[in-house]
């Protein structure tokens, strides 16, 4: 895991991996394909369902004599089935009228050339009424009809009325060429009802918890139009203790103790934003490795600083002789309210990962100075275990050594034996598939019997490290045609570590809640060059995800993940939409759950760690 204040330059190594699509990965299924075209023809198939969503999948060929020069595939879907998250075009839709436009390297098409684009879905639906560049998909040019538009979106539902079970919504009305019929309201995207007004009270409703609502019209025609942007509503009460189901997947954000300064990000925050009550665990970043020992990493942060009344979890200020106060007093707070969370201290990180060579000398000392640190008698009873992130001190990270291989497994050997099955032991990995990579670099299949999960940096592949570019997504679910580095993908990362015999049930998909950015770039898709780092409000070529989202909002997608090309800049980063399609994927590959990097990128409301919780149930 970075410190936000640090860039990770990630060494290119190795040769070139086979390039797969999602849906290759998961298995290919019978498709279903338009007629021949004279000039081109669109192809859909559905490579997966695995119940509560599919893979979809089409296939643009150019079956003419001269070049095809960019592509649009529209289709629509029936009532109850959607399209979400899209790889290798840019999709859009209004209401079920769906259309995807070629990316920048996909649109040329010399005779005979293919290409293909994949999205996820829900619902059991098959696309009718394709065109391909305004034909039909079979090379026909039948036009498309006239005078039958979908409604338009209404407005942005507001909330008033808010009581422990119930909510009153109130929307502007959407527009229709023929008239609106009605509107549906949706409670975490399931209808809960049509009304024909402009208003709605939801009952019924657990107190202390977090709801969000859209709205979308219905014509007399019943197309559906749009849904409005959501509206996340909390409900009075409750105390927001309820713990995650048993068996639930893991939920867990990364807490940095120096946020509590220039970010003014305090653990009262994951509070207000709503995201306690979508959490299972928290990792405090960071402890220090020094001497072959951990130790405190900033001790006025960790237990000392006094927090005032408002900054408080508890509402009540910090004294001068109360026996622990800082960030850890916080945790404590916070535990006694939401008793489900788990916490845990993680040791190491970018900067003081280069003294795990030193600790993997005596692995059994390492362990005791660990388990007197974490279980210290000022702040008992706050740890649930300890995290190593390792940034691959022998695979050279921010230093290198010659610990070689089996250090990381003796280490954690050691841990486990230590603190034992009472304790969580879990560790920060590596995702760097490439050929000779630092996936290779260490025993993480012979380790993964003493750890509970491994979190999988599956983020920070590309940034400005590399100052003219390409420019790429620094968090790719899969691979991508053109991507500069194969093997660095969070595909290809957790296909490595299920070979290395590491179970998928003890694997973490990571979300960065950030963004990494290039300046002087004129292309839109990935690929274009730059001249530098775009600047970002605490290190250049970085930027949280609350500040990127208005300030360089998405532009397209590609292989999982956003990008947005604004002026001269372009950043990719991960957005509800896309996190809604990783940990859909997640679930398909059986994966323990999911972190993030960290939660002071989030939006005051929480909108990521939202999706990430709701992606996973």
């Amino acid at each position: 895991m970075t410190r936000s204040a640090l860039a990770r330059h990630r060494a290119l190594a190795g040769l070139t991996a086979l390039l797969l699509p999602l849906g290759a990965l998961l298995g290919l299924a019978t498709a279903t394909t338009a007629s021949a075209a004279t000039t081109a023809s669109a192809t859909y198939s559905k490579p997966s369902d695995w119940g509560t969503g599919f893979e979809g999948k089409w296939t643009v060929k150019n079956t003419g004599t001269t070049t095809l020069t960019g592509w649009t595939v529209e289709w629509d879907f029936p009532s109850g089935t959607t399209a979400g998250t899209a790889w290798d075009a840019t999709l859009t839709h209004s209401g079920n009228h769906y259309t995807a436009t070629n990316a920048g390297y996909n649109g040329t098409l010399a005779p005979g050339a293919s290409t293909t684009f994949g999205f996820n879905g829900t619902g059991a639906g098959a696309p009718t009424g394709c065109k391909l560049n305004g034909a039909s998909c079979d090379g026909s040019t039948t036009p498309p009809p006239t005078g039958d538009n979908p409604p338009s979106a209404p407005g942005r539902p507001t909330a008033s009325g808010i009581t422990d079970t119930s909510v009153k919504l109130s929307w502007t009305a959407a527009t229709d060429d023929k008239g609106v019929k009605n509107y549906d309201v949706l409670r975490d995207g399931a209808t809960v009802s049509t009304v024909t007004g402009t208003s709605y009270t939801d009952t019924g409703l657990t107190a202390g918890t977090d709801y969000s609502y859209t709205v979308r019209a219905r014509d007399t025609a019943d197309q559906t139009g749009p849904a409005t942007a959501a509206t996340t509503v909390h409900t009075t009460g409750g105390g927001g203790t309820t713990p995650p189901p048993t068996g639930s997947k893991v939920r867990l954000g990364y807490f940095t103790e120096w946020g509590t300064y220039d970010r003014n990000f305090n653990v009262k925050n994951l509070v207000t934003s709503g995201t306690a009550s979508k959490i299972t665990h928290i990792n405090y970043a960071f402890g220090n490795v020094t001497g072959g020992k951990c130790a405190i990493g900033d001790s006025y942060a960790d237990y000392d600083k006094a927090f005032t009344a408002d900054q408080s979890v508890s509402g009540v200020a910090d004294t001068w002789d109360q026996p622990l106060r800082g960030n850890f007093n916080q945790l404590k707070e916070l535990k006694a309210k939401y008793p489900n969370i788990k916490i845990i201290w993680s040791f190491g990180g970018w900067t003081w990962s280069g003294g795990f060579g030193a600790a993997s000398q005596n692995a059994a000392a390492f362990a005791q100075s660990c388990y007197d640190l974490v279980n210290d008698p000022r702040w008992a009873g706050l740890f649930d275990g300890i995290d190593i992130d390792w940034e691959y001190p022998n695979a050279c990270g921010l230093t290198c050594d010659t610990s070689g291989a089996s250090a990381f497994r003796t280490l954690m050997a050691a841990l486990r034996a230590k603190f034992g099955t009472g304790k969580l032991v879990t560790a920060a990995i590596t995702a760097d598939a490439s050929d000779g990579g630092k996936l290779e670099a260490a025993d993480y299949g012979g380790a993964s019997q003493y750890v509970d999960f491994y979190n999988v940096m599956t983020y920070d592949f590309f940034g400005a490290w590399d100052a003219q570019g390409p420019t790429a997504p620094h968090s790719p679910l899969t691979s991508y045609a053109g991507m500069p580095q194969q093997g660095f993908d969070t595909a290809d990362a957790i296909a490595k570590l299920k070979a290395e015999g590491v179970p998928a049930a003890k694997l973490n998909l990571g979300i960065g809640f950030y963004g990494r950015g290039w300046t002087g770039v004129t292309q839109d898709a990935p690929g274009g060059t730059a001249t530098g780092a775009a600047p970002g409000t605490y290190e250049a070529g970085i930027e949280d995800y609350k500040v990127l989202k208005t300030k360089c909002p998405v532009t397209g997608t590609v292989a999982g993940t956003a990008y947005a090309h604004c002026g001269t800049q372009w950043w990719s980063y991960d957005t509800p939409a896309t996190i809604a399609g990783k940990m859909t994927w997640a679930k398909n590959q059986g994966l323990a759950g999911a972190f993030y990097w960290d939660f002071s990128g989030d939006t005051a409301n929480g909108e990521l760690a939202t999706a990430v919780d709701s992606g996973l149930k």
